[in-house]
């Protein structure tokens, strides 16, 4: 089985490598030597580097104490998660699985080889306890495919103990600086490794590309990309300029979102599956919303299996939530309203759906379909199916775009408002709550070239979709709490608890209902577009 921790480390180089006096770094109270250990390291990726061009290394290392196989994920600069698992002469399934989203239907392969002799000295307090492992690394690189190539260095790691204070890393820099140590110019040994035994191949990448972007320490979140065919470029420094720009900005960093939670989905991280499922509402939506800017019948396949997706994921986030509502106000009521084993069967039956629901989620990963989606994804990002509007300012074009999603909206709205309580308002409010999810991600694409009216009508709709989200899961657990009710009398216990939940969500529901119709004259009135 593998396992998780988070590595906070700092990478530094000098011209002899030499340890200054660490014992003056405010908290040390001695420094430890723990001898040398030789490690041996092949490192594994595609082709196309498609792991080094998202900061991502995956190796099968063989010497000193937690040899096995290692997959390290960057969450912020000099922070990584480490997965590691037993040492094996195969990659395991369970790591291969956390990277499929960028490997996909490539083949993993050796590409580097790192033989290191490691110096390990250990920074403890006055109680003995370790601060930070700080190691001198003698590194041998050798490139294993195209021409090869080798090359050697020595480089200093500071790595913080387990449960640290990352301010004490700031406290032995400071002592290194001060010695003329100097912090690395790559993020990673396999970093240098890749841009300094670089041959001019035909498997090399080439200037530019993803993966010499990462050696240089700033990789992009996936693969390669073309560069769009429309009429204006971004700016060299990357800002975008056209309506196209922007739009295509905005798919990108959702593309790249549903990309970077796989792993996460995958090991059932909170909150993962919620984010992932926005990305994917997000995408359908700008479609949606920008058909002027991105031509519909080429972005429509993505949109269907978007959806598809969307749906899937729901399954798990929407039980997610319904347990917790349902769990929570459970919690709120006093004991003479509880009679009968609620809590277990509440229990019992989040957690039987969740695992369900999760296998099958972890399956629809490895689809085929899905799977080609990201490669679609990645196709239309390459060579996006832009159209004329492209071109045009950004300002009119997405105001324009958000315009007609909130009028839209606005007869969607006033339509529910008039219909009498029931099945069929609340059909109606469930429809307004998706197009406020639509108007607001349109307005989100159209920040960056619109700024403060977008942002505020980002807020309008935020607001908008919490009064409409709450009436929509009052709806979903009255339903489930009936189902709940019929198991409970089936099996001989007292459904009296659920029927005073089912009485508070129904009256939840009344109370969004009497609220929105001053909200949404509020937020018609001041919308900004």
């Amino acid at each position: 089985m593998a396992d998780t921790k988070r590595e906070i480390e700092r990478k530094y180089e000098s011209d002899d490598a030499a340890l200054p006096d660490l014992t003056r770094v405010p908290g040390v109270a001695s420094v430890r030597g723990r001898g040398v250990t030789h490690l041996d390291a092949t490192y594994h990726d595609t082709a196309d580097q498609r792991l080094a061009a998202a900061s991502v290394t995956l190796r099968r290392r063989t010497g000193g104490a937690d040899a096995g196989w290692h997959l390290k994920f960057p969450v912020a600069p000099g922070v990584r998660d480490e997965i590691r698992a037993p040492l094996s002469d195969t990659l395991p399934d369970e790591l291969a699985a956390l990277v499929r989203s960028r490997v996909r239907d490539r083949e993993l392969r050796p590409v580097v080889r790192l033989r290191s002799d490691r110096d390990v000295r250990h920074l403890l307090d006055e109680q003995d306890r370790l601060l930070a492992e700080v190691s001198v690394d003698t590194v041998h690189a050798e490139r294993l495919t195209g021409e090869g190539g080798e090359a050697h260095w020595t480089e200093i790691e500071v790595e913080l103990a387990d449960d640290g204070d990352p301010a004490f890393l700031d406290k032995v820099e400071k002592r290194l600086r001060k010695a003329g140590v100097r912090p690395s110019s790559s993020s990673s040994k396999l970093a240098r490794a890749l841009a300094e035994t670089e041959t001019r191949t035909e498997t090399a990448p080439a200037a530019g590309s993803p993966a010499r972007e990462a050696a240089a320490g700033t990789p992009p979140a996936t693969a390669p990309e073309a560069a769009p065919r429309h009429k204006h470029r971004p700016r060299p420094d990357g800002a975008p300029v056209t309506a196209g720009d922007h739009v295509l900005a905005y798919v990108r960093a959702q593309r790249d979102a549903l990309v970077e939670l796989d792993p996460a989905v995958r090991q059932d991280v909170p909150d993962a599956v919620h984010r992932m499922r926005v990305a994917t509402r997000r995408l359908r939506s700008t479609f949606r919303s920008f058909r002027s800017v991105l031509d519909r019948a080429a972005t429509g396949p993505a949109a269907a299996d978007l959806k598809w997706l969307a749906a899937e994921l729901g399954k798990d986030r929407d039980q997610e939530v319904l347990a917790e509502r349902l769990t929570q106000a459970l919690g709120r009521l006093p004991d003479d309203q509880v009679t009968g084993p609620v809590a277990e069967r509440l229990a019992a039956w989040s957690e039987a759906r969740h695992k369900g629901a999760h296998h099958e989620l972890v399956a629809i990963l490895d689809s085929r379909r899905h799977l080609s989606l990201l490669d679609t994804l990645d196709a239309l990002l390459a060579d996006p199916p832009l159209r004329k509007k492209a071109s045009a300012r950004p300002d009119k074009v997405l105001a324009k775009a958000v315009a007609k999603d909130f009028g839209k909206l606005a007869r969607l709205v006033e339509h529910a408002l008039e219909l009498p309580p029931g099945p069929e308002r609340d059909t109606a409010l469930h429809e307004a709550r998706k197009k406020t999810k639509r108007t607001r991600y349109a307005a989100e694409a159209a920040v960056p070239a619109l700024g403060e009216p977008a942002e505020e009508a980002v807020r309008d709709m935020k607001s908008l979709q919490g009064l409409l989200g709450d009436h929509q899961d009052s709806v979903m657990a009255r339903r489930t709490l009936r189902e709940l009710a019929a198991v409970a009398h089936a099996a001989g216990e007292s459904d009296f608890t659920y029927g005073v939940l089912y009485a508070g969500e129904a009256h939840r529901a009344r109370v969004a209902e009497e609220a929105l119709p001053e909200a949404w004259s509020s937020i018609s009135r001041a919308f900004p577009f």
